[in-house]
């Protein structure tokens, strides 16, 4: 009876989580687009390739 109940309830509390930090990382993704004074990645074309990393 304890596996039938928990494992169910464990697999949808994951499923939840991982969710929901989907939704938070696009959200922060999405914001950081529109921001124009964000760092530019060293991968962006109009960005030196020698200089620091954005998210250091």
């Amino acid at each position: 009876m304890f596996v039938e109940t928990f494992l169910p309830l464990l697999s949808f509390g994951t499923m939840l989580a991982v969710i929901v930090f989907a939704i938070m990382s696009q959200n922060k993704v999405l914001a950081r687009m529109d921001n124009p004074d964000a760092p530019k990645s060293t991968l962006a074309s109009d960005k030196s390739s020698h200089g620091k990393p954005a998210d250091v």
